[in-house]
């Protein structure tokens, strides 16, 4: 049917638009000098999850679309190669989301002790531990926890193990779901103190740059006239105006964008082999090409939030021309 047509072709320019993006999104880093710090190697490790996502996975995902009854005519080795790469590629993409968001929470709220030494060790250090847990869910079916494979009803899927299906979706989705919220919880809790109206604070003018040396115990707010920026700071924690506001949306948006588009997979996920219910697969589909679209949005999320992205793509496309 045309309909039919029209939602593969949809899909078709998804995985297109999701490999490319995310391709220029790396092209850029690798490129420009600048760009080989943090926080750009965490937006490199997603970029690198979602390119795959949409080389390795999606295309399948897709021949399997478009096969009667979605039914898997691939064989088993190829069936465990595409479910081994899904869990390895979506998970990593789901905590390097997670490692961006703890990384903008402690620049903007440790600003004192979080320091670019200490960034780098701690950004590498979410990195790994990002790839070696989404390595180890991924693997795990391959060692005989569970199967994925039916070739009496040629079906090709997560596995179903009741005890698989609970540590999977913990560790693939319900734990960084609860560092993610926790995060923006705190974020949200921060700018609300520091930009509301009840704050007792003291002004001071100063010639310089403003350079918060010690945290007082008392809420304190330093004016600096150079760059009409404005630093708050209570227990510890600096909260920067207006740069640190910015990267606040920005965290709220790839939460809530990351959130919109994977609970719906990994909920049904969850319910169907603990209950045994009987989800059309047509929900199914919906579902997972929902989750995948969530590593076509993160690009734009961090790239559109950040002038020197958009400045590095129009040079690099003059470059190439």
């Amino acid at each position: 049917s045309i309909f039919t047509v029209l939602i593969l072709t949809l899909l078709v320019l998804l995985t297109v638009a999701t490999f490319l993006w995310n391709l220029l999104v790396l092209a850029t880093i690798l490129r420009v000098k600048a760009f080989h710090r943090v926080p750009h190697n965490l937006v490199a490790s997603t970029a690198v999850s979602d390119v795959l996502v949409a080389a390795l996975v999606m295309p399948l995902s897709l021949v399997k679309e478009l096969s009667a009854g979605r039914r898997w005519r691939l064989g088993r080795e190829l069936c465990l190669v595409w479910v081994c790469f899904d869990v390895l590629c979506c998970t990593a993409s789901i905590w390097n989301v997670t490692a961006i968001a703890l990384d903008r929470y402690w620049s903007i709220t440790r600003q004192l002790q979080y320091t670019l030494l200490a960034r780098r060790r701690i950004s590498n250090v979410m990195i790994a531990l990002t790839w070696l847990l989404s390595a180890a869910i991924s693997l795990a079916p391959l060692l005989g926890w569970g199967e994925t494979y039916s070739p009496e009803q040629e079906r090709c899927q997560l596995s179903q193990d009741p005890s698989y299906t609970i540590v999977s979706t913990g560790g693939a989705f319900y734990l960084p779901l609860c560092v993610v919220l926790f995060v923006y919880w705190k974020i949200y809790k921060a700018s609300k103190f520091h930009m509301g109206g009840g704050r007792r604070n003291a002004v001071a003018p100063l010639p310089q740059a403003a350079q918060v040396k010690e945290a007082s115990k008392e809420p304190q707010m330093v004016f600096t006239a150079r760059r009409a920026a404005i630093t708050f700071q209570t227990d510890g924690e600096t909260w920067r105006e207006p740069k640190e506001k910015k990267a606040a949306l920005m965290v709220g948006i790839l939460i809530g964008v990351f959130v919109l588009c994977w609970i719906p997979f990994f909920v049904t996920e969850l319910i169907s082999p603990l209950c045994s219910c009987n989800i059309p697969p047509v929900w199914k589909s919906i579902f997972l090409w929902l989750g995948y679209s969530n590593s076509f949005f993160n690009p734009l999320i961090y790239t559109a939030f950040n002038k020197n992205y958009n400045n590095a793509f129009k040079n690099f496309f003059v470059k190439q021309r």
